[in-house]
């Protein structure tokens, strides 16, 4: 630990980032000021001081030790790109200096040849531009012996297209607040001139030690274990969520705090979560452009210290098969720029009508979009997730609590003297103080649910960039926002008072939403028949998900909004289906190299083992006066495992002959259900029979760290 572990947080929060002390502190009053109206209004940069802000913005890294500059970004990769460029410019002379100028700034020109594009562009189209996102801070980022000044940008081809998910999300919050600027208005609040969406990420993970992970060639290649039987005791006893932090894991996460304060990140909460060696962090709310940004540095920051304490971080949704998986809780709101929380109930929920207008608005979107909302979320990680016992299902749904379903029925029935002044829980112990009790319950199986003043995604994947989900959420709630505001101006034309008709449209959109909300257990078979009955969407895997992104009336909406063309959207359906595609044939040649180079080796050298010592016991058995039965049941362990063995290898076969004729599918498509059909099930076949052999082979000869020594050993 740094020096500043021993500080108070607040004097040196954000000390590697050029936020507004920093500004303040190096750039002229004016520059400054005309800096802070690009980043809080949106107002256009001007061109003549954006030289001005570079000179500032590397005297203050070179004096925190950079060297270098990079412009980052968030290509459709699912993680963030980088190239470093050094401040060091040689002159005419042979003389160097360090110079950074504001076309530096403002610009960048990396290689987008190489990153995916969906069929955007062709290969040989190379070209693609970095552009400066003045809305999210530069940061420097420690790594080697030195300091690299980060410049978040945005990322497009040489014809304008987004090759990222930064730019479409922030036009989405563009397109949002217009929105709900819109209805504000309508619903007599006026003068809003912006309103952010917020969010804050809840980041699961998985700490081992990093001799197992050198030892695993899955979890190297694929993030997950293709093999490894469960160890007697797992998370059955519920012992580990909320336990005592572990010092090894409590020294990490202190480390990781420390940076992330530096980096002015808002890390607030760490905790044991469900399953061994499971555990979580979580921020303080944030707009959700920062948030975005945020939490791909709690991912880097936390892989690089990790490393560093001998642990290896695991962020794939299911790393341990019948163990609990990861997500990353996406809690989001909405609220006026530097004023009220839209989607806080206050008091009296009943009667505060912009919270009814913007709850309605949110049923109304995600019982629509629900299809492309669960797209949005959908990956390898979380098809092995969603829908498990231990993650929201992959029909999307919304949980509201008692009290608030107690007052949409009042307002559908017209009861409207329905009064919900706060509520409060004593306990009758006199030295434990009263207890405020919130309007909503928890329901933890809920994929969408109301969690007192926002709502929780909580269906998004661990390691997943939380762009997109909020992109999709920001769209589908501008959309909704226009449609009820078109709903209460039809009627106030229709000779309708203001406030009757805002009742009626909010009266009109509780009876529509209906089938979106659910009370109960979403793990249940009950949600499943409920599905089918209300005619939501059953989505169980990516191929059957992505295909939301290719219906037109979804396209659309985003081409409407600005968010994204037609082309953007189509390049994204590729990109998914390519990427699903590629990783499940990742997962099946590793799976077979370990089965050939391990698992079959391994089992074939104690089977011989067993053979020896077993014809041994045959020829002494006589003059031992060993009876046939005892010799038979020695025979049958050899038995078993030899038919296990047996079956291994003509499975094996079979996985060979399956990865060739998936690569004989005719189009991406064809390949990702092919995927999905048959070769999964294929992979899950060999496993349930390697699994099966792990546990009758000697320890000592099983190369494999085993699920009781990944997941118990600290």
């Amino acid at each position: 630990m740094s020096n500043e572990s021993k500080k108070p947080v607040a004097s040196y929060y954000g000390a590697l980032t050029f936020g507004t002390e920093a500004m303040r502190a190096k750039l002229p009053k004016e520059v400054f000021k005309a800096l802070q109206d690009t980043i809080k209004a949106g107002k256009k940069l001007p061109a003549d001081i954006a030289g001005v802000v570079a000179h500032g913005m590397k005297e203050w890294a070179m004096e925190h030790g950079a060297t270098h500059y990079t412009h980052w970004f968030q290509p459709m990769t699912g993680t963030t790109a980088e190239k470093h460029d050094a401040f060091l410019t040689t002159q005419m002379d042979g003389t160097v200096i360090e110079r950074f100028s504001g076309e530096q700034l403002i610009q960048g020109e990396p290689d987008a040849s190489s990153f995916p594009s969906g069929g955007m562009r062709s290969t040989f189209e190379a070209r693609g531009y970095t552009a400066w996102d003045p809305s999210s801070p530069a940061f420097l980022m420690k790594g080697g012996k030195g300091m690299t000044l980060c410049i978040p940008t945005v990322f497009i081809s040489y014809h304008g297209e987004a090759l990222d998910e930064k730019t479409p999300l922030l036009r989405s919050m563009d397109a949002v607040s217009k929105a709900a600027i819109r209805l504000l208005d309508t619903i007599g609040i006026t003068g809003v001139t912006k309103v952010n969406t917020y969010a804050g990420p809840e980041q699961e993970y998985f700490l081992i030690d990093k001799k197992f992970y050198a030892q695993r060639p899955d979890l190297i290649m694929t993030g997950r274990t293709l093999l490894g039987a469960l160890p007697p005791k797992g998370q059955q006893l519920e012992d580990h969520y909320f336990g005592s932090i572990p010092d090894r894991v409590l020294e990490f996460m202190q480390e990781v705090e420390e940076e992330l304060f530096l980096l002015g990140i808002p890390a607030k909460t760490r905790h044991n979560e469900v399953a061994p060696h499971q555990f979580e962090i979580a921020p303080i709310f944030e707009q959700v452009n920062l948030a975005s940004d945020h939490n791909l540095l709690v991912m880097e920051v936390m892989r690089k210290v990790a490393d560093k304490k001998g642990f290896a971080l695991l962020l794939f949704e299911k790393p341990f098969a019948g163990i609990n998986g990861s997500g990353k809780h996406n809690n989001w709101s909405i609220g006026i720029d530097g004023g009220m929380n839209l989607l806080d109930p206050g008091d009296t929920p009943e009667s505060n009508i912009s919270f009814l207008v913007f709850l309605v608005a949110v049923l109304k979107g995600v019982l629509k979009r629900s299809a492309i909302l669960r797209a949005s979320v959908a990956s390898i990680g979380n098809d092995h997730r969603l829908g498990a016992n231990e993650a929201p299902p992959a029909v999307i749904t919304v949980f509201l609590g008692d009290l608030l379903e107690k007052v949409l029925d009042a307002i559908e029935s017209g009861k409207v003297d329905l009064k919900t002044e706060k509520q409060i829980l004593d306990l009758g112990l006199s030295h434990v103080p009263v207890l405020n009790k919130d309007y909503t319950d928890r329901n933890r199986t809920s994929p969408f649910a109301f969690t007192g003043n926002k709502f929780e995604f909580r269906a998004v994947g661990s390691s997943q960039p939380i762009s997109v989900p909020n992109m999709v959420l920001n769209t589908i709630m501008a959309e909704a926002l226009d449609d009820l505001n078109a709903e209460i101006l039809a009627k106030i034309e229709g000779g309708m008072a203001k406030e009757d008709a805002i009742l009626a449209a909010v009266r009109d959109g509780i009876i529509a939403t209906k089938a979106v909300r659910y009370p109960g257990d979403n793990y249940s078979e009950d949600l499943q028949r409920a599905a089918a009955e209300r005619g939501l969407p059953n989505m169980k895997n990516t191929p059957e998900s992505v295909r939301a992104w290719t219906d037109k009336d979804t396209v659309s909406m985003f081409v409407k909004y600005g968010v994204l063309t037609a082309e953007e959207i189509e390049s994204r359906y590729n990109v998914r289906i390519e990427r699903y595609v590629k990783g499940i044939d990742i997962e099946a040649r590793t799976l077979l190299l370990m089965i050939k180079t391990m698992v079959i080796p391994d089992a074939s050298e104690y089977q011989g083992d067993l053979a020896s010592s077993f014809n041994n016991l045959a020829a002494a058995a006589e003059s031992i006066g060993l009876s046939d039965a005892a010799l038979q049941s020695q025979a049958g362990l050899l038995k078993t495992l030899a038919e296990d063995l047996s079956k291994l290898i003509d499975l094996t076969a079979i996985l060979e002959e399956t990865i060739e004729e998936m690569e004989e599918q005719e189009s991406e498509l064809d390949k990702a259900d092919f995927c999905s059909a048959r070769l999964l099930p294929c992979m899950n076949a060999i496993r349930e029979v390697a699994d099966k052999i792990e546990v009758q082979v000697d320890r000592s000869r099983w190369q494999l760290p085993t699920y009781s020594e990944m997941l118990f050993e600290h």
